[in-house]
């Protein structure tokens, strides 16, 4: 006879970061999200009209992650998790990101998808809405090495295209990026 589940709800996802207060602030102002508590080290914010949110802890030791995994080294830390925003306009997601001082990834492996870093180097994802894919594919360095390969045949997209594209400009020469040179 098993004992029945009890019932658990996701409250928020938790971030650790140098400083909690400075994070929280940077996601405050991207998502337009309130304070919902706040102590030394700690800080947790959520949407206006209620759900989980997102938690920022202090971690004296804390090491930004190294993505995509094939430009880690052995023994850096490599990215655990990462969050998906969708947005309306990727354009001015990115924009509004950058000014709220993200930073667009080097490596972009999906063209309707752009990848970024909160000030801290936990990677994001802009999304756009209604496009959001189904099972996420497995996010392996074999995976990740595939995609640099097949984006490098094609018209790479670039930082500066992620940021503010210009549809009528002719492409720019694609650089040739090899998996195990990615920084």
């Amino acid at each position: 006879m098993s004992t029945p589940r009890p019932s658990l709800t996701l409250s928020c996802t938790v971030l650790d970061a140098p400083d909690a207060e400075e994070l929280a602030d940077f996601y405050r102002r991207l998502l337009g999200w309130e304070t919902v508590q706040e102590e030394p080290g700690w800080v947790q914010i959520g949407p206006p009209g209620g759900g989980s949110g997102l938690g920022f802890q202090l971690e004296k030791a804390y090491v930004p992650p190294v993505w995509p995994a094939p430009a880690a080294a052995p023994g850096d830390q490599l990215m655990m998790l990462h969050l998906d925003f969708e947005v309306e306009d990727l354009e001015a997601g990115v924009a509004h990101a950058v000014a709220e001082g993200a930073t667009p990834a080097e490596f972009q492996p999906q063209h309707d998808v752009r990848v970024l870093f909160d000030p801290v180097g936990h990677p994001f994802c802009l999304v756009v809405s209604g496009k959001v894919p189904g099972p996420p594919p497995a996010i392996s360095p074999e995976w990740v090495a595939e995609q640099t390969r097949e984006i490098a045949e094609q018209d790479r997209l670039t930082v500066q295209d992620a940021v503010a594209p210009d549809p009528s400009a002719p492409p720019a020469p694609a650089r040739q990026v090899e998996p195990d040179t990615l920084t």
